[in-house]
């Protein structure tokens, strides 16, 4: 990171809570801190204190934590922000996550945890800026299903500045608990700081047609993706297939579009495009691990057996670990991201 001090806006109108974080950032981290009581004086503030990040409550009069996450994202889209509460919830955190949370933190604070958020959002803003940043969505039928397929893909994305949507369009009933493997997507989500959409088509019975097209279009209208990744039509799974007859539809659009490899794609599936992802292998392992429920009972899902998919592609791509991708169709982000991810490998 540079050595200018990081700039901090602090958003809260607990007077005592937003003092004790000014000091401990300047004590802890030598940043420059700027106090506001709400959000409305944020959005005032940001033009003339241009900050490297934000950090902002949830519950506030007038202007919600989570409403100026959505204005902060529309007026000055690249700075980092940390949105904090005092009362955890899983709503609160899907919200968060969705509004592009950058980190989620919960009071009392973690004094060491929010001094390191604050100096690798810092550096990651800095590294990033004028960089045109891409909005990735990737689109699995089930939980596990994107990040197997694109895992290392997403941290590479994640690690370049990109913004990152995950859709996925089943709660996975019929592979174990639902609410389990909501929590489970959600942890993912937040260890790539993607956002996390969640529906809940029926498991195993997934259509190709006009709703699951309806749900997709939904998303890409939301979130106005340059790259999106989905399923292979080259699967024995029939959710697998469906979710990609649909993303192919309702993305019709979209400049970029290509498809990854599943434990139940066929022999059929032949990838044009190999991304290296040396450098990101740990992150998704890391992902994957959170799937608790099925590590225990999907072979598929063992580290050993992961990285050795990734080491076998890497025969087409280079490197030691490589995430295969049919293309559908294919702009010049897709080859720039790709190529910048090489270069961080």
């Amino acid at each position: 990171m540079s050595n200018t001090a990081s700039r901090v806006l602090v958003v809260d109108d607990d007077p005592d809570v937003a003092l004790l974080v000014k000091v401990l950032l300047e004590r802890r981290a030598g940043s420059t801190v700027e106090i506001v009581p709400d959000g409305v004086s944020a959005l005032a503030a940001v033009g003339r204190f241009a900050p490297d990040v934000v950090v902002t409550d949830i519950e506030m009069p007038g202007l919600s934590g989570l409403e100026l996450l959505e204005e902060l994202r529309r007026c000055v889209p690249g700075t980092p922000v940390i949105v904090m509460t005092a009362h955890v919830s899983v709503d609160y955190a899907v919200s968060a996550l969705r509004s592009q949370a950058d980190e989620f933190l919960t009071k009392p604070l973690d004094n060491a945890r929010l001094v390191e958020a604050v100096q690798r959002l810092t550096a990651e803003g800095r590294r990033t800026r004028g960089r045109r940043r891409e909005v990735v969505l990737a689109i699995g039928a089930h939980p596990d299903d994107v990040e197997i397929g694109v895992g290392g893909a997403l941290a590479a994305h994640a690690h370049a500045g990109d913004e990152l949507t995950i859709l996925t369009l089943s709660r996975g009933a019929r592979g174990g608990d639902a609410d389990s493997r909501q929590g489970e997507s959600l942890a993912a989500a937040e260890i790539l700081g993607a956002r996390l959409f969640l529906k809940d088509l029926v498991d195993t019975e997934i259509s190709g047609g006009g709703a699951t097209v309806r749900l997709i279009e939904e998303v890409v209208t939301e979130v106005s993706p340059t790259v999106v990744y989905t399923h292979s039509g080259n699967d024995r799974h029939q959710d697998h297939r469906a979710v990609s007859e649909a993303t192919v539809v309702a993305t019709r659009r979209v400049g970029t579009v290509a498809c990854y490899q599943s434990p139940s794609t066929t022999i059929e599936f032949r990838p044009t495009r190999f991304v290296r992802i040396d450098d990101f292998l740990d992150r998704k392992l890391q992902l994957l691990e959170c799937f608790r429920s099925q590590t225990a009972t999907r072979d598929y899902l063992d580290p050993e057996f992961v990285a050795a998919t990734a080491r076998y592609w890497s025969r087409f791509g280079g490197g030691s670990a490589v995430e295969p991708l049919e293309v559908v169709r294919e702009t010049a982000e897709l080859i720039r991201v790709h190529q910048h991810a090489e270069q961080e490998s």
